[in-house]
């Protein structure tokens, strides 16, 4: 069977959900795996990506399992599912390219006042105090607190904030295109007739 043929698709489409298993597997394990050693205490991070990678597997294991029996509501779903996917994490990993310094920091701001929780996590895995400035009168739980020689973690977080932003701008458009990939394949792999089916049969 040459390569977009009824089984190409349905190999290549099964190959891509397994994928996308093993991602969400990870992301969950990582999110717990940092939860358990206490490298992250807010619940809400953790939850978060806990919660994406649930719905990434939710929506694998459709593609999966409506790949393996051709089952055309199924691949209708997953198909809708993923193109929606694909439009927000595309535009988010646009978002995360294209955001200028001014705009990293005031997202910054708002993502530092949000959770106390995140606040002490940063202090203590950075050494630093307070976002743009170091109020000796407050408590940290940073260790150079005590020695009175912190600086502003706003400082600290901006000397890497438009690499991880790059970096993950550029993971997220990786993966949407092999979301968009995804949708090509479920489009085609649904209008193919199995060739083992009733050659009478509509598909």
């Amino acid at each position: 069977m040459v390569c977009g043929g009824f089984t190409c698709s349905k190999n290549s489409l099964c190959a891509l959900n397994i994928l996308y298993i093993m991602v969400s597997l990870l992301m969950i394990g990582i999110a717990a795996w940092g939860k358990w050693f206490g490298l992250v205490s807010s619940f809400q991070v953790v939850g978060g990506v806990i919660g994406v990678g649930i719905f990434l597997f939710l929506v694998a294991v459709v593609g999966l399992i409506g790949a393996l029996k051709h089952h055309q509501v199924l691949l209708f779903f997953y198909m809708i599912i993923l193109f929606m996917v694909f439009v927000v994490q595309f535009s988010v990993s646009c978002a995360c390219l294209a955001l200028n310094s001014e705009q990293q920091n005031h997202l910054l701001e708002v993502g530092w006042n949000t959770s106390d929780t995140t606040q002490r996590d940063v202090e203590n895995s950075l050494d630093c105090c307070g976002f743009s400035s170091v109020n000796y009168n407050k408590t940290c739980s940073a260790p150079c607190f005590h020695n009175l020689s912190c600086k502003s973690c706003a400082s600290k977080i901006q000397e890497h904030t438009g690499e991880v932003l790059r970096f993950v701008g550029g993971i997220g458009l990786f993966f949407s295109f092999s979301e968009i990939l995804g949708v090509w394949l479920t489009y085609r792999y649904r209008n193919q007739k199995d060739p083992r089916a009733n050659p009478s049969a509509f598909l």
